[in-house]
Protein backbone atom coordinates (compact mmCIF):
# COMPACT_ATOMS: atom_id res chain seq x y z
CA UNK A 1 0.00 0.00 0.00
CA UNK A 2 2.84 2.37 0.87
CA UNK A 3 4.45 1.63 -2.50
CA UNK A 4 1.21 2.50 -4.32
CA UNK A 5 0.82 5.76 -2.39
CA UNK A 6 4.45 6.63 -3.06
CA UNK A 7 4.03 5.96 -6.80
CA UNK A 8 0.89 8.08 -6.96
CA UNK A 9 2.73 10.86 -5.17
CA UNK A 10 5.51 10.68 -7.77
CA UNK A 11 2.98 11.03 -10.58
CA UNK A 12 1.26 13.90 -8.82
CA UNK A 13 4.56 15.66 -8.25
CA UNK A 14 5.56 15.13 -11.88
CA UNK A 15 2.26 16.53 -13.10
CA UNK A 16 2.51 19.49 -10.75
CA UNK A 17 6.05 20.26 -11.86
CA UNK A 18 5.05 19.77 -15.47
CA UNK A 19 2.10 22.12 -15.15
CA UNK A 20 4.40 24.72 -13.65
CA UNK A 21 6.98 24.45 -16.42
CA UNK A 22 4.93 23.59 -19.49
CA UNK A 23 3.84 27.13 -20.32
CA UNK A 24 7.47 28.26 -20.23
CA UNK A 25 8.71 25.39 -22.39
CA UNK A 26 5.93 24.96 -24.94
CA UNK A 27 5.27 28.56 -25.91
CA UNK A 28 3.33 30.07 -28.79
CA UNK A 29 6.55 31.66 -30.04
CA UNK A 30 8.30 28.30 -30.16
CA UNK A 31 5.44 26.45 -31.83
CA UNK A 32 5.02 29.29 -34.33
CA UNK A 33 8.71 29.00 -35.18
CA UNK A 34 8.35 25.27 -35.84
CA UNK A 35 5.20 25.39 -37.96
CA UNK A 36 6.15 28.48 -39.94
CA UNK A 37 9.52 26.98 -40.77
CA UNK A 38 8.18 23.59 -41.83
CA UNK A 39 5.33 25.02 -43.90
CA UNK A 40 7.28 27.86 -45.47
CA UNK A 41 7.64 28.18 -49.23
CA UNK A 42 11.38 27.48 -48.77
CA UNK A 43 10.45 23.86 -47.98
CA UNK A 44 8.71 23.57 -51.37
CA UNK A 45 5.88 21.48 -49.97
CA UNK A 46 8.24 18.82 -48.53
CA UNK A 47 7.60 16.41 -51.39
CA UNK A 48 9.29 13.01 -51.06
CA UNK A 49 12.53 12.77 -53.07
CA UNK A 50 12.79 16.57 -53.45
CA UNK A 51 15.27 19.18 -52.16
CA UNK A 52 12.44 20.55 -50.00
CA UNK A 53 12.14 17.45 -47.85
CA UNK A 54 15.91 17.41 -47.41
CA UNK A 55 15.71 20.97 -46.05
CA UNK A 56 12.90 19.96 -43.72
CA UNK A 57 14.90 16.99 -42.43
CA UNK A 58 17.89 19.25 -41.74
CA UNK A 59 15.65 21.69 -39.87
CA UNK A 60 14.17 18.94 -37.67
CA UNK A 61 17.61 17.45 -37.00
CA UNK A 62 18.90 20.85 -35.91
CA UNK A 63 15.97 21.21 -33.52
CA UNK A 64 16.70 17.76 -32.05
CA UNK A 65 20.35 18.70 -31.61
CA UNK A 66 19.47 21.93 -29.85
CA UNK A 67 17.07 20.08 -27.56
CA UNK A 68 19.79 17.57 -26.72
CA UNK A 69 18.29 14.35 -28.04
CA UNK A 70 20.52 11.38 -28.81
CA UNK A 71 20.49 9.68 -32.23
CA UNK A 72 18.94 6.23 -32.58
CA UNK A 73 21.23 3.32 -31.81
CA UNK A 74 23.17 2.39 -34.90
CA UNK A 75 23.04 5.87 -36.46
CA UNK A 76 25.62 8.63 -36.32
CA UNK A 77 23.15 11.46 -36.70
CA UNK A 78 19.39 11.95 -36.56
CA UNK A 79 18.64 10.67 -40.06
CA UNK A 80 17.48 7.08 -40.36
CA UNK A 81 18.34 6.51 -44.01
CA UNK A 82 16.91 3.81 -46.27
CA UNK A 83 16.39 3.44 -50.00
CA UNK A 84 13.71 2.82 -52.55
CA UNK A 85 14.12 2.16 -56.24
CA UNK A 86 12.22 3.46 -59.20
CA UNK A 87 12.26 2.64 -62.88
CA UNK A 88 12.28 5.73 -65.04
CA UNK A 89 11.62 5.24 -68.75
CA UNK A 90 14.77 5.86 -70.77
CA UNK A 91 13.00 4.97 -73.99
CA UNK A 92 9.36 4.09 -74.59
CA UNK A 93 7.78 3.31 -77.91
CA UNK A 94 4.10 2.52 -78.33
CA UNK A 95 2.58 1.75 -81.70
CA UNK A 96 -1.17 1.26 -82.13
CA UNK A 97 -2.54 0.10 -85.48
CA UNK A 98 0.71 1.17 -87.12
CA UNK A 99 0.61 4.67 -85.61
CA UNK A 100 3.42 5.74 -83.27
CA UNK A 101 2.09 7.46 -80.14
CA UNK A 102 3.68 10.70 -78.92
CA UNK A 103 5.56 10.42 -75.63
CA UNK A 104 3.39 13.11 -74.03
CA UNK A 105 0.46 10.73 -74.42
CA UNK A 106 2.18 7.76 -72.73
CA UNK A 107 2.47 6.88 -69.03
CA UNK A 108 4.11 3.65 -67.85
CA UNK A 109 3.16 2.34 -64.42
CA UNK A 110 3.72 -0.77 -62.37
CA UNK A 111 6.77 -1.87 -64.34
CA UNK A 112 9.40 -3.88 -62.44
CA UNK A 113 11.86 -4.77 -65.18
CA UNK A 114 14.62 -2.83 -66.92
CA UNK A 115 13.44 -4.06 -70.30
CA UNK A 116 9.96 -5.08 -71.37
CA UNK A 117 8.33 -5.69 -74.73
CA UNK A 118 4.87 -7.04 -75.45
CA UNK A 119 2.08 -6.87 -77.97
CA UNK A 120 -1.42 -8.27 -78.43
CA UNK A 121 -0.04 -11.80 -78.80
CA UNK A 122 2.07 -12.12 -75.64
CA UNK A 123 0.55 -9.55 -73.29
CA UNK A 124 -2.82 -9.25 -71.57
CA UNK A 125 -4.45 -7.29 -74.35
CA UNK A 126 -5.90 -3.82 -74.14
CA UNK A 127 -8.77 -2.10 -72.40
CA UNK A 128 -10.37 1.32 -72.68
CA UNK A 129 -11.49 3.16 -69.58
CA UNK A 130 -15.20 3.92 -69.48
CA UNK A 131 -15.54 7.69 -69.90
CA UNK A 132 -18.84 7.58 -68.02
CA UNK A 133 -17.38 6.02 -64.88
CA UNK A 134 -15.07 7.32 -62.17
CA UNK A 135 -11.45 7.38 -63.32
CA UNK A 136 -9.84 6.64 -59.93
CA UNK A 137 -11.80 3.45 -59.20
CA UNK A 138 -11.10 2.07 -62.68
CA UNK A 139 -7.42 3.00 -62.48
CA UNK A 140 -6.91 1.43 -59.05
CA UNK A 141 -8.51 -1.84 -60.10
CA UNK A 142 -6.18 -2.08 -63.09
CA UNK A 143 -3.12 -1.04 -61.09
CA UNK A 144 -3.62 -4.02 -58.76
CA UNK A 145 -4.02 -6.53 -61.57
CA UNK A 146 -0.32 -7.24 -62.23
CA UNK A 147 -0.94 -7.50 -65.96
CA UNK A 148 1.00 -6.45 -69.04
CA UNK A 149 -1.71 -4.34 -70.55
CA UNK A 150 -2.39 -1.39 -72.81
CA UNK A 151 -4.94 1.02 -71.31
CA UNK A 152 -6.60 3.61 -73.53
CA UNK A 153 -7.60 6.74 -71.62
CA UNK A 154 -10.30 9.06 -72.95
CA UNK A 155 -9.27 12.69 -73.42
CA UNK A 156 -11.91 13.53 -70.81
CA UNK A 157 -9.47 12.22 -68.18
CA UNK A 158 -6.52 14.34 -69.33
CA UNK A 159 -5.98 16.04 -65.95
CA UNK A 160 -5.92 12.74 -64.06
CA UNK A 161 -3.66 11.23 -66.72
CA UNK A 162 -1.17 14.10 -66.41
CA UNK A 163 -1.07 13.80 -62.61
CA UNK A 164 -0.29 10.10 -62.82
CA UNK A 165 2.33 10.63 -65.51
CA UNK A 166 4.02 13.30 -63.38
CA UNK A 167 4.16 10.98 -60.36
CA UNK A 168 6.09 8.31 -62.22
CA UNK A 169 6.27 4.70 -61.14
CA UNK A 170 5.66 3.65 -57.57
CA UNK A 171 8.89 3.20 -55.58
CA UNK A 172 9.84 -0.38 -54.72
CA UNK A 173 12.46 -2.38 -52.85
CA UNK A 174 15.51 -3.76 -54.66
CA UNK A 175 14.32 -7.33 -54.16
CA UNK A 176 11.19 -6.55 -56.20
CA UNK A 177 13.20 -5.83 -59.36
CA UNK A 178 12.14 -9.05 -61.05
CA UNK A 179 12.33 -9.50 -64.84
CA UNK A 180 10.71 -12.93 -64.53
CA UNK A 181 7.52 -11.32 -63.26
CA UNK A 182 7.61 -8.25 -65.43
CA UNK A 183 4.35 -6.34 -65.62
CA UNK A 184 3.31 -2.91 -66.76
CA UNK A 185 0.23 -0.82 -67.24
CA UNK A 186 0.83 1.45 -70.20
CA UNK A 187 -1.64 4.32 -70.32
CA UNK A 188 -2.20 6.03 -73.63
CA UNK A 189 -4.23 9.21 -73.82
CA UNK A 190 -6.27 8.58 -76.94
CA UNK A 191 -9.81 8.85 -78.26
CA UNK A 192 -9.64 5.65 -80.32
CA UNK A 193 -12.12 3.03 -79.24
CA UNK A 194 -10.30 -0.01 -80.64
CA UNK A 195 -6.72 -1.24 -81.00
CA UNK A 196 -6.57 -4.01 -83.58
CA UNK A 197 -2.89 -4.44 -82.96
CA UNK A 198 -0.26 -2.78 -80.81
CA UNK A 199 3.38 -3.10 -79.87
CA UNK A 200 5.11 -1.75 -76.78
CA UNK A 201 8.86 -1.51 -76.13
CA UNK A 202 10.15 -0.13 -72.83
CA UNK A 203 13.71 0.41 -71.65
CA UNK A 204 14.13 1.75 -68.12
CA UNK A 205 16.80 3.30 -65.96
CA UNK A 206 16.99 2.03 -62.38
CA UNK A 207 17.20 4.96 -59.97
CA UNK A 208 18.23 4.47 -56.33
CA UNK A 209 16.49 7.06 -54.17
CA UNK A 210 17.25 7.87 -50.51
CA UNK A 211 14.56 8.44 -47.93
CA UNK A 212 15.09 9.42 -44.34
CA UNK A 213 13.13 9.48 -41.14
CA UNK A 214 14.45 11.93 -38.56
CA UNK A 215 14.59 10.47 -35.06
CA UNK A 216 15.97 11.32 -31.64
CA UNK A 217 15.96 9.63 -28.25
CA UNK A 218 15.70 10.47 -24.56
CA UNK A 219 17.04 7.34 -22.81
CA UNK A 220 14.93 5.94 -20.00
CA UNK A 221 16.03 5.24 -16.47
CA UNK A 222 14.62 2.24 -14.60
CA UNK A 223 12.69 0.91 -17.63
CA UNK A 224 15.02 1.89 -20.45
CA UNK A 225 14.19 -1.18 -22.58
CA UNK A 226 10.54 -0.14 -22.76
CA UNK A 227 9.84 2.37 -25.54
CA UNK A 228 7.29 5.15 -25.93
CA UNK A 229 7.12 6.72 -29.39
CA UNK A 230 5.95 10.21 -30.37
CA UNK A 231 5.63 10.80 -34.09
CA UNK A 232 4.31 12.89 -36.96
CA UNK A 233 4.98 12.75 -40.69
CA UNK A 234 6.96 15.64 -42.11
CA UNK A 235 6.49 14.98 -45.82
CA UNK A 236 3.71 16.50 -47.90
CA UNK A 237 2.85 16.77 -51.59
CA UNK A 238 5.44 19.17 -52.99
CA UNK A 239 4.81 21.44 -55.95
CA UNK A 240 1.79 21.04 -58.20
CA UNK A 241 0.21 22.83 -61.14
CA UNK A 242 -0.33 26.46 -60.20
CA UNK A 243 -3.76 27.73 -59.19
CA UNK A 244 -4.29 31.45 -58.65
CA UNK A 245 -0.52 31.90 -58.80
CA UNK A 246 0.28 29.37 -56.07
CA UNK A 247 1.78 25.93 -56.71
CA UNK A 248 3.22 24.92 -53.31
CA UNK A 249 1.39 22.39 -51.16
CA UNK A 250 2.68 23.82 -47.88
CA UNK A 251 0.99 21.20 -45.67
CA UNK A 252 0.73 23.43 -42.61
CA UNK A 253 -1.92 21.31 -40.91
CA UNK A 254 -0.97 18.10 -42.75
CA UNK A 255 1.34 17.54 -41.03
CA UNK A 256 3.58 20.43 -40.02
CA UNK A 257 1.21 20.80 -37.06
CA UNK A 258 1.74 17.23 -35.86
CA UNK A 259 5.48 17.27 -36.52
CA UNK A 260 5.79 20.54 -34.61
CA UNK A 261 3.88 18.98 -31.72
CA UNK A 262 6.28 16.04 -31.66
CA UNK A 263 9.31 18.36 -31.56
CA UNK A 264 7.75 20.51 -28.82
CA UNK A 265 7.05 17.39 -26.75
CA UNK A 266 10.68 16.35 -27.15
CA UNK A 267 11.76 19.70 -25.78
CA UNK A 268 9.32 19.42 -22.87
CA UNK A 269 10.24 15.89 -21.78
CA UNK A 270 13.95 16.60 -22.15
CA UNK A 271 13.56 19.56 -19.78
CA UNK A 272 11.62 17.46 -17.26
CA UNK A 273 14.18 14.62 -17.46
CA UNK A 274 12.02 12.25 -15.42
CA UNK A 275 11.08 9.55 -17.92
CA UNK A 276 11.59 6.02 -16.67
CA UNK A 277 10.89 4.59 -20.12
CA UNK A 278 12.93 5.47 -23.23
CA UNK A 279 11.24 8.07 -25.42
CA UNK A 280 11.70 8.10 -29.19
CA UNK A 281 10.68 11.12 -31.25
CA UNK A 282 10.41 10.50 -34.97
CA UNK A 283 9.39 12.52 -38.02
CA UNK A 284 8.33 10.04 -40.67
CA UNK A 285 8.93 10.45 -44.36
CA UNK A 286 6.80 9.28 -47.31
CA UNK A 287 3.48 8.99 -45.49
CA UNK A 288 1.72 10.61 -48.42
CA UNK A 289 2.99 8.06 -50.95
CA UNK A 290 2.56 4.83 -49.04
CA UNK A 291 3.75 5.11 -45.42
CA UNK A 292 7.27 3.93 -46.28
CA UNK A 293 8.95 5.79 -43.43
CA UNK A 294 6.81 4.31 -40.67
CA UNK A 295 7.08 0.86 -42.22
CA UNK A 296 10.89 0.97 -42.30
CA UNK A 297 11.08 2.35 -38.76
CA UNK A 298 8.84 -0.45 -37.50
CA UNK A 299 11.08 -3.09 -39.07
CA UNK A 300 14.09 -1.82 -37.13
CA UNK A 301 12.74 -2.42 -33.65
CA UNK A 302 11.01 -5.16 -31.68
CA UNK A 303 7.33 -4.23 -31.48
CA UNK A 304 7.10 -6.08 -28.16
CA UNK A 305 9.39 -3.43 -26.67
CA UNK A 306 7.05 -0.59 -27.65
CA UNK A 307 4.65 0.27 -24.84
CA UNK A 308 2.73 2.99 -26.69
CA UNK A 309 2.82 5.20 -29.75
CA UNK A 310 1.46 8.76 -29.88
CA UNK A 311 1.14 9.60 -33.58
CA UNK A 312 0.03 13.19 -34.09
CA UNK A 313 -1.61 14.32 -37.29
CA UNK A 314 -3.50 17.49 -38.20
CA UNK A 315 -4.19 19.38 -34.97
CA UNK A 316 -4.43 22.83 -36.53
CA UNK A 317 -8.13 23.51 -36.01
CA UNK A 318 -10.92 22.79 -33.52
CA UNK A 319 -12.30 19.27 -33.56
CA UNK A 320 -16.02 18.64 -34.06
CA UNK A 321 -16.28 18.31 -30.26
CA UNK A 322 -15.28 21.98 -29.77
CA UNK A 323 -12.36 23.72 -28.12
CA UNK A 324 -10.00 21.81 -25.86
CA UNK A 325 -10.82 18.47 -27.46
CA UNK A 326 -9.17 15.96 -29.76
CA UNK A 327 -10.00 12.48 -30.95
CA UNK A 328 -8.03 9.25 -30.85
CA UNK A 329 -8.23 6.75 -33.68
CA UNK A 330 -8.83 3.14 -32.68
CA UNK A 331 -10.04 4.31 -29.25
CA UNK A 332 -11.83 1.02 -28.60
CA UNK A 333 -8.86 -1.17 -29.56
CA UNK A 334 -6.91 -0.57 -26.32
CA UNK A 335 -7.24 1.40 -23.08
CA UNK A 336 -4.71 3.99 -24.32
CA UNK A 337 -7.39 6.70 -24.55
CA UNK A 338 -8.81 5.95 -21.12
CA UNK A 339 -5.36 6.29 -19.56
CA UNK A 340 -4.83 9.64 -21.26
CA UNK A 341 -8.20 10.92 -20.14
CA UNK A 342 -7.60 9.77 -16.57
CA UNK A 343 -4.42 11.84 -16.46
CA UNK A 344 -6.37 14.91 -17.64
CA UNK A 345 -8.90 14.83 -14.83
CA UNK A 346 -9.32 18.34 -13.46
CA UNK A 347 -8.32 20.00 -16.75
CA UNK A 348 -10.53 21.45 -19.49
CA UNK A 349 -9.26 19.09 -22.17
CA UNK A 350 -10.99 15.86 -23.21
CA UNK A 351 -10.13 13.09 -25.63
CA UNK A 352 -12.87 11.41 -27.64
CA UNK A 353 -13.20 8.32 -29.83
CA UNK A 354 -12.75 8.83 -33.56
CA UNK A 355 -16.01 10.31 -34.90
CA UNK A 356 -15.25 9.29 -38.49
CA UNK A 357 -15.21 5.46 -38.50
CA UNK A 358 -16.17 5.31 -42.18
CA UNK A 359 -12.89 7.09 -43.04
CA UNK A 360 -10.83 4.19 -41.62
CA UNK A 361 -8.37 6.71 -40.17
CA UNK A 362 -6.83 4.17 -37.79
CA UNK A 363 -5.17 2.40 -40.72
CA UNK A 364 -4.53 5.51 -42.83
CA UNK A 365 -1.74 7.08 -40.81
CA UNK A 366 1.72 6.17 -39.57
CA UNK A 367 0.45 4.39 -36.46
CA UNK A 368 -0.94 1.60 -38.65
CA UNK A 369 2.18 -0.56 -39.08
CA UNK A 370 2.94 -0.86 -35.37
CA UNK A 371 -0.75 -1.20 -34.50
CA UNK A 372 -0.98 -4.18 -36.85
CA UNK A 373 1.91 -5.72 -34.89
CA UNK A 374 0.03 -5.42 -31.60
CA UNK A 375 1.37 -2.09 -30.32
CA UNK A 376 -1.16 0.31 -28.75
CA UNK A 377 -0.33 2.80 -31.47
CA UNK A 378 -2.90 5.51 -32.00
CA UNK A 379 -3.23 8.77 -33.90
CA UNK A 380 -4.34 11.94 -32.15
CA UNK A 381 -6.05 14.52 -34.35
CA UNK A 382 -8.54 17.37 -34.35
CA UNK A 383 -9.24 17.52 -38.08
CA UNK A 384 -12.83 17.56 -39.26
CA UNK A 385 -11.91 15.34 -42.15
CA UNK A 386 -15.41 15.07 -43.57
CA UNK A 387 -15.69 18.84 -44.12
CA UNK A 388 -12.07 20.01 -44.35
CA UNK A 389 -11.89 21.83 -47.68
CA UNK A 390 -8.20 22.68 -47.26
CA UNK A 391 -7.02 19.08 -46.91
CA UNK A 392 -4.54 18.23 -49.70
CA UNK A 393 -4.87 21.65 -51.32
CA UNK A 394 -2.52 24.59 -51.82
CA UNK A 395 -4.63 26.48 -49.25
CA UNK A 396 -3.29 24.42 -46.33
CA UNK A 397 -1.07 27.24 -45.10
CA UNK A 398 -0.01 28.67 -41.74
CA UNK A 399 -2.56 31.49 -41.92
CA UNK A 400 -5.42 28.98 -41.83
CA UNK A 401 -4.30 27.44 -38.52
CA UNK A 402 -5.54 28.05 -35.00
CA UNK A 403 -2.25 28.04 -33.10
CA UNK A 404 -4.06 28.22 -29.75
CA UNK A 405 -5.74 24.93 -30.61
CA UNK A 406 -2.36 23.44 -31.46
CA UNK A 407 -0.86 24.65 -28.17
CA UNK A 408 -3.77 23.27 -26.15
CA UNK A 409 -3.50 19.89 -27.85
CA UNK A 410 0.27 19.63 -27.38
CA UNK A 411 0.00 20.47 -23.70
CA UNK A 412 -2.85 17.98 -23.25
CA UNK A 413 -0.74 15.22 -24.81
CA UNK A 414 2.21 16.20 -22.61
CA UNK A 415 0.13 15.95 -19.44
CA UNK A 416 -1.87 12.89 -20.45
CA UNK A 417 1.21 10.80 -21.25
CA UNK A 418 2.85 11.29 -17.87
CA UNK A 419 1.89 7.96 -16.27
CA UNK A 420 2.95 6.07 -19.40
CA UNK A 421 6.39 7.67 -19.68
CA UNK A 422 6.86 7.28 -15.91
CA UNK A 423 6.29 3.54 -16.28
CA UNK A 424 3.19 3.44 -14.08
CA UNK A 425 0.55 2.77 -16.74
CA UNK A 426 0.93 0.32 -19.60
CA UNK A 427 -1.80 0.41 -22.28
CA UNK A 428 -3.33 -2.91 -23.27
CA UNK A 429 -2.08 -4.47 -26.50
CA UNK A 430 -3.99 -4.31 -29.75
CA UNK A 431 -4.86 -7.66 -31.34
CA UNK A 432 -2.39 -8.33 -34.15
CA UNK A 433 -3.80 -7.91 -37.62
CA UNK A 434 -2.93 -10.76 -39.92
CA UNK A 435 -1.88 -9.91 -43.44
CA UNK A 436 -0.53 -6.43 -42.68
CA UNK A 437 3.21 -5.56 -42.52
Amino acid sequence: MKKIIYTLCLIGAAMSAGAQDINKIITKTYVDHLIKSLSSDDMQGRGTFTPGIDRAATFIANEFKEIGLKPLDGTTDYRQIFYKYQLKPAAVQVTIDGKKIENDHIAVLGNNSEKLSFDQTNGDGWIKLDANKDFVSQYRALARSGKKQLVLVDIKFVDAFNRIKAQGGRPFDEKDLNPAKAAAMVLVLDQDTVAKDFKIDIRNEVVKMPLFNVAGVIPGKSKAKELVIFSGHYDHMGIVKAKEGDSIMNGADDDASGTSAMIALAKYYKKLNNNERTLIFVAFTAEEIGGYGARYFSQKLNPDDVVAMFNIEMIGKDSKFGKNTAFITGYDKSDFGKILQKNLEGTEFTFHPDPYPSQNLFYRSDNATLAALGVPAHTISTDQIDTDKLYHTIKDEYETLDVENILATIKAIAKSAVSIIKGVDTPSRIPKLEGRP
